[in-house]
């Protein structure tokens, strides 16, 4: 904790300002060390921070600036109260949007059967036609150009004042990363947690990748009924499809059980490729959806997966990994009916199909055009297809209620601010449908650790697993061989072949805790650490951060990973639209922060309370720029009138007092919203405070204070006391301009002493009556309306003045009296009690 003891008036500047504060005290607390993590403490003491690692991709914007400078106000919190805050600072840099950003940036794509050249370089300028590299290649320009993208990153969150311990940064590709995913993964593998299957899933046709269920939203997009006769024994079936290209991989119809109109209809042939397929009944069928029978594809949708599972369907695969109609026919199909289909993409097999029934007639009536909600990747621009492929999946409740339930439990063992934020959970994981698909089909990301053994025909023994020692960790299986295996075994019958594929990107990042506070590499530090206390992230990564960490620690160290979660809101446009760079409304900080300082712009940001929206608002971005001033200003006024030297006299004045008592109250308040992560709260507290400090005591106070004698030493005492503790309740918002005013007068940082108590100002100034400031201050802008009102200046003389109320109001009125005629410049003061019912001062001039 800092020094109690003070400097004088010489230290103070002529023109305080607050340009260039950002760079020398920036540079001043990483020289000095000031929010480096003191690792001696033990768990009780540490406040541990799970800090959400920002996508490298791009520019960061005004929603990451609004939600980290939310962690950092309670980062420097718990650190004046005494806790040694372990805030580190990550980079998500693995994963699809890196990828997309490297192949636009240098116009490459990757070819994971090119070999690899080390001579290899970016050509200076991206060529129309996109460069084939070999994967090698390829991660090491996303590498490059991420580690470009994070000096951006951290010279931005620096100026921004973020009290992050910059020797813990991490990233979610480097080696430590990789070793805890990996070595995570093989217990889950070891304990029957993960496994790999044949199995239908989400893929994104553009990225080429599976996609897991917490990484898909609903888009609107334009559709249309097709209304198709397939030929039943007894006459024509009628049914409804928004996929009629998908005819060739129809498998059944099925319908509701209770609908009597299909109970005696056994199998149909399919229109014009004449596919003979069951008619089954399944309750998920509606019977009052179109023609009350549907046409069952593999796969259409996750509704035709689960009727092919539950009825035990045949296969009839028809599209490929590239959106594209497969070459070869489905089991079933003639060639002649399915030649025309061969390599046409979705649209185009549409539009074949399309007019083929209608020359066959089995097309009735025009399509009927809709609007509907289509699957797609989060960050994809390709409605989904369902492929079957080889995945690695986690189990995480979607079909074992055990686990469901497990997680919920953990659920209601964390505390959420806001409270509501449980229920999003809870719906998440009750809405799960599946396991977790871990596995992507990509290149820059965390190797998936195991290889195969061939058989004799060089076919993937998928039960039989080689598995590397955990002493290798990490391991790149497409470059490594397994133990007892060499590099002329790769690929050849009777060897081994590496797994293909990377882990999801939340397979990393569900681990943060574990990655920063070194589970397996630092064991000390990470029983200091261990669950962590606060994890800050937005609310919309509910499913998928914040699900997929408390199921990681919870299978993988049987405890939920933070104490509590606190959920941010977004920041919308002017027309109350959230921000995002898909939309085009991204507000960028660089020259908010140039043009109105960083204390300014945290000021907007910590104004947006937890789980609340915030519109952005440069207007407020001035205010905070006003307030940021008024400090530096105030703050010279009271040193100059020798508060300083005056900091431990005896405070025994009634208006002394009855600030600090006021300011005790603000404490409190400031404190108290702290502990429940609403930092809105304590800044409106503190400010509202500030204000009447300024503009209501010390104009009361400062003719007293330039005098001499006990009552100039009260007031100087109790200005000290309260800019010392105004100065602390700011520091977590405005870390630059309180700084800079600290060093004015005390030794050293304002963010290392003590959070300020009520004892502290009632141990200097008793109990004070905190309404006599308020009494004072109305009497005083009386006093000044009055002169306004005559067109008069402030200093102008009152040669009488007289007080009307209540008798007891005007008995305490007279403990003040001296502050307020000074300051009113009043000659002559009368008090008249019982005219009226409250205070009035007319002034005579």
């Amino acid at each position: 904790m800092t020094d109690t003891g003070t400097t004088g008036r010489a230290g103070l500047p002529e023109r305080p300002s607050l340009d260039g504060l950002e760079d020398k005290w920036a540079r001043t607390w990483q020289e000095e060390g000031t929010y480096a993590f003191d690792r001696s403490k033990e768990r009780a003491d540490v406040y541990a921070i799970d800090t959400p690692p920002p996508t490298v991709s791009g520019e960061l914007h005004m929603g990451h600036v609004f939600s980290y400078t939310h962690t950092d106000t309670v980062a420097r919190f718990q650190r004046m109260r005494g806790k040694a805050v372990f805030y580190p600072m990550g980079w998500d840099d693995n994963g699809l949007p890196t990828e997309r950003r490297v192949q636009v940036v240098y116009g490459v794509r990757c070819d994971p059967a090119l070999p690899y050249d080390p001579d290899w370089q970016p050509p200076a300028s991206p060529p129309k036609q996109a460069i084939a590299i070999s994967r090698r290649n390829f991660v090491e320009l996303c590498g490059r150009l991420t580690a470009e993208d994070e000096k951006a990153f951290e010279a931005l969150w620096r100026r921004l004042g973020l009290s992050v311990d910059w020797g813990l940064t991490y990233t979610t590709i480097g080696r430590r990363a990789q070793s805890v995913s990996q070595r995570a993964f093989l217990n889950n593998l070891a304990r029957g947690e993960a496994y790999t299957a044949e199995a239908p899933t989400l893929w994104d046709v553009g990225f080429r990748t599976a996609v897991a269920q917490a990484e898909l939203e609903d888009r609107e997009r334009p559709g249309a009924y097709h209304r198709l006769r397939f030929h039943g024994p007894d006459g024509p079936v009628e049914i409804e499809t928004t996929r009629p290209e998908l005819l060739p991989a129809c498998v059944a119809l099925v319908y509701h059980p209770g609908d009597e109109r299909y109970e005696d209809l056994t199998t149909v042939r399919t229109p014009y490729f004449d596919v003979e397929v069951p008619v089954l009944a399944h309750p998920m069928a509606a019977k009052d959806k179109g023609t009350g029978i549907a046409m069952v594809c593999t796969f259409g949708d996750v509704t035709d997966v689960t009727w092919w599972r539950d009825l035990q369907l045949e296969t009839r695969v028809v599209l490929g990994r590239d959106g594209r109609f497969l070459p070869d026919r489905p089991a079933g199909v003639s060639d002649a009916a399915y030649r025309d289909f061969a390599g046409l993409t979705v649209n185009g097999a549409r539009r074949e199909i399309v007019r083929i029934l209608t020359e066959t007639g089995d097309l009735l009536g025009e399509p009927r055009p809709i609007t509907h909600p289509v699957k797609f990747y989060e960050k994809g621009d390709s409605p989904l297809e369902i492929v079957t492929s080889r995945q690695w999946f986690f189990r995480n409740g979607g079909r074992e209620p055990r686990i469901r339930e497990e997680m919920i439990a953990r659920g209601r063992e964390l505390r959420w601010f806001p409270e509501h934020m449980r229920h999003r959970y809870e719906h998440w994981v009750n809405g799960l449908t599946g396991d977790w698909l871990v596995s992507r089909q990509r290149f820059f990301g965390v190797p998936i650790p195991i290889w195969y053994r061939l058989d004799n025909a060089g076919e993937p023994d998928y039960d039989k697993f080689l598995i590397p020692d955990e002493s290798s960790l990490p391991v790149d299986p497409s470059s490594e061989c397994p133990p007892g295996f060499d590099e002329s075994q790769r690929d050849v019958p009777g060897g081994f072949t590496a797994d293909p594929d990377v882990m999801d990107t939340w397979a990393t990042s569900s681990l943060t805790p574990q990655i920063v506070g070194g589970w397996h590499d630092d064991e000390d530090l990470f029983r200091r650490v261990f669950p962590m206390d606060h994890r800050p992230q937005a609310h919309e990564i509910i499913r998928t951060w914040l699900f997929s960490t408390v199921l990681r620690a919870d299978l993988e160290n049987g405890v939920l990973p933070w104490r509590s979660a606190v959920l941010s809101g977004w920041i919308l446009d002017p027309d109350r639209k959230k921000m995002a760079k898909t939309k085009g409304n991204v507000v960028t900080p660089v020259a908010l922060l140039e043009q109105n300082g960083s204390d300014a712009v945290r000021y907007w940001a910590a104004n947006g309370r937890p789980g609340a929206d915030l519109a952005f608002d440069p207007a407020q971005i001035k205010v905070g720029r006003r307030l940021a001033t008024k400090l530096l200003n105030a703050s010279k006024f009271a040193l100059g009138l020798g508060a300083a030297e005056a900091l431990r006299q005896p405070v025994t004045e009634p208006l002394d007092r009855a600030m600090l008592a006021r300011l005790a109250t603000v404490v409190t308040t400031a404190t108290e919203a702290f502990d429940r992560y609403d930092q809105t709260d304590a800044l409106q507290a503190t400010e509202t405070f500030f204000w009447t400090f300024c503009d209501d005591y010390i104009e009361l106070v400062k003719e007293r204070a330039y005098a001499t004698g006990p009552a100039a030493d009260s007031a100087r005492a109790a200005l000290a006391a309260g800019l010392s503790v105004l100065l602390r309740l700011f520091a977590p918002f405005l870390p630059y301009v309180t700084e800079e005013v600290w060093s004015w007068w005390r030794y050293g940082s304002v963010h290392q002493a003590t959070w300020p108590t009520p004892y502290e100002l009632t141990r200097v100034a008793g109990e004070g009556d905190a309404e006599l400031l308020d009494l004072a201050g109305e009497a005083l802008r009386q006093v000044r309306r009055a002169k306004s009102d005559r067109k008069l200046s402030m200093k102008a003389d009152v040669p009488l003045a007289e007080a009307l109320g209540p008798a007891e109001l005007l008995e305490r009125l007279a403990l003040v009296e001296g502050d307020v005629r000074s300051a009113g410049r009043i000659a002559k003061l009368d008090m008249l009690p019982g005219r009226t019912t409250e205070l009035v001062i007319a002034s005579a001039f």
